[in-house]
């Protein structure tokens, strides 16, 4: 390690003021590192949007300082966005778990992306650059291989948590408590912290707790089918389910991409012993329905998952039962309620069971800590300086005050926002320049090319429709050759509107045979005109503001 004669940067391009796209980038002279590359999933006033990432400006701008990108666990809000940014920048080489490394790969292959620099790293890894050293801490999470990232640079330790609790009877391994002791008592300048269950007080309930509930569920389900969603990417839960399923004499069907893949990785990292309890559906037809249990994907309402699909009838298939017992292991995160709970809804209405976490408290329970375990945290690690990380602003605020009541000076806590930078050097750790940062689109195949008016004239179109008018005029002639053409979609059906879409024809006809007696006129001019007139007429008529589409032909005869 060089000697300490310059200042560490510190900053996220997100995860600060939200829950989701995580990453966050420790920079020294020449030397920068970066921690997570997640997306976060819109949110349902972002039509048409698939994914939002991070801006990577900075990161472009400064390639040739980046030594690696480091992942703390395999979580889509710290891996996801992995593709997108290999297709951006330069990325020398990528440290992951062994979970993680392996749903990396399967991103990578999906999206036809022949990326091969993936190393994997474990509790006993220690990754050296010239001025800034990596070590790694084992925690506890819903997913196995998760760990906690030791960056020491020379202006001091700084540790960031990733996503963790404390569970003393773990389904996997224990986090190493007295590794983070240990560096305690040696001495931590800055912790980075998440604070997603900030605001939940006490302890979060074991994983162990789970089997129970489930046992429970599954007890009174005697004669019934069990479809089963959870997150796939907790394969622990899948664990539970799997050894709840045989003790019960259930044969498992899985659906939907990302449970399909985290089975296959389960198995293949030997977290799943014996794969024979999987079935296909052409096996399930020799099956009673109490030996069958489908395992799916849309525990959060996805529009596209296995369950949304199942509750709305257009599963190719899996069609509901009226005796089908509905089991929701998992809780909503933040921004999801609604697309859940519209979900339930649809489920009721088809006169099936379901079961939720306000049923059956413990069959699920969150893989991040909660104020108890954030505060145990901060007592074995001994920072100096705190950066609560990984939520929203409430949440980073509650974790500040928990902070303070660890005996950590107020004015060593840093509340920042996506692009804000801290200055870690000889001094302490203060505040530095800002970073451009902000949100990223990904709509399809599209990335970064969908602003602020696309997702206004989506949400127009999808709140109150489109109109098209069709034009004909002889520009020359000064002349509208024939009456206008209305075409709707979202707005009225045309048949039940006959007179409506007959004064919207007489009212386009008027505008633009008065914009053509206009001594100055073109064909942009005419369109703005009908689409301002049109406006205000069909808001007066219906209280409605449909996106209006004038479609001029210039006819030369």
């Amino acid at each position: 390690m060089n000697k300490n004669d310059g200042f560490t940067s510190i900053f996220a391009l997100g995860g600060l003021g939200e829950v989701g796209k995580n990453m966050y980038v420790i920079e020294y002279k020449n030397e920068l590192v970066i921690i997570d590359a997640g997306v976060m999933f819109p949110t349902n006033d972002l039509l048409g949007v698939d994914y939002v990432i991070q801006d990577v400006t900075y990161l472009k701008q400064n390639e040739k300082k980046i030594k690696a990108l480091i992942i703390t666990h395999g979580h889509e809000d710290h891996i996801g966005g992995i593709s997108f940014l290999l297709q951006n920048v330069n990325i020398p080489v990528v440290y992951a778990s062994r979970i993680a490394q392996d749903l990396i790969n399967k991103k990578l292959i999906d999206r036809n992306i022949g990326y091969k620099d993936i190393n994997t790293y474990d509790e006993e890894t220690i990754i050296k650059f010239k001025n800034i050293q990596v070590d790694f801490i084992r925690t506890t999470h819903s997913i196995p291989d998760s760990y906690a990232i030791v960056v020491t640079t020379p202006n001091g330790k700084i540790i960031h948590t990733g996503d963790f609790k404390f569970d003393l009877t773990p389904i996997g391994p224990m986090a190493d408590i007295h590794k983070m002791a240990r560096l305690g008592e040696e001495g931590v300048k800055l912790l980075l912290s998440e604070s997603t269950n900030a605001l939940s007080p006490g302890f979060s309930a074991s994983e162990a707790c789970v089997d129970e509930a489930l046992g429970d569920v599954f007890a009174r389900a005697t004669t019934n089918r069990i479809i089963l969603a959870t997150f796939a990417s907790n394969i622990y839960r899948i664990k539970h389910i799997i050894e709840t399923c045989r003790e019960n004499n259930r044969k498992i069907i899985t659906f939907g991409r990302s449970m399909e893949n985290a089975k296959d990785i389960a198995i293949k990292n030997g977290l799943i012993k014996d794969p024979s309890i999987f079935i296909d559906t052409n096996q399930a037809k020799d099956l009673k329905k109490h030996e069958i249990c489908i395992l799916c994907t849309g525990s959060q309402g996805e529009r596209l998952a296995a369950l949304s699909r199942i509750a709305n009838g257009v599963h190719k298939q899996v069609q509901l039962m009226p005796d089908d017992i509905i089991v929701f292991a998992s809780n909503p995160i933040p921004g999801n309620s609604s697309s859940i709970n519209r979900i339930i809804n649809k489920l009721y209405l088809k006169g099936v069971k379901v079961y939720t976490n306000s049923q059956f408290p413990d069959i699920h329970t969150s893989g991040h800590a909660k104020a108890e375990e954030l505060k145990w945290m901060m007592r074995l690690i001994k920072p100096e300086y705190l950066m609560p990380i990984h939520g929203e602003y409430r949440m980073l605020k509650e974790h500040a005050d928990l902070a303070v009541s660890c005996g950590i000076k107020e004015d060593n806590i840093f509340i920042c926002k996506n692009g804000d930078s801290l200055i870690m050097d000889n001094e302490g750790v203060r505040r530095g320049k800002s970073i451009t940062a902000g949100d990223v689109y990904v709509d399809g195949l599209r990335v970064g090319d969908i602003g602020s008016v696309v997702i206004k004239d989506r949400k127009i179109m999808s709140n109150d429709g489109v109109l098209v008018t069709i034009l004909n005029i002889n520009l020359d002639k000064r002349q509208l050759m024939i009456r206008p053409n209305i075409t709707t979609r979202g707005f009225v059906l045309v048949n039940e509107n006959a007179s409506l879409i007959k004064e919207i024809e007489n009212k386009v006809s008027d505008i633009v045979n008065k914009s053509l007696k206009s001594s100055k006129y073109s064909v942009t001019d005419i369109k703005n005109q009908v689409i301002l007139e049109l406006n205000v007429f069909i808001n007066e008529r219906t209280g409605r503001r449909p996106m209006i589409l004038p479609v001029i032909m210039e006819v030369k005869k």
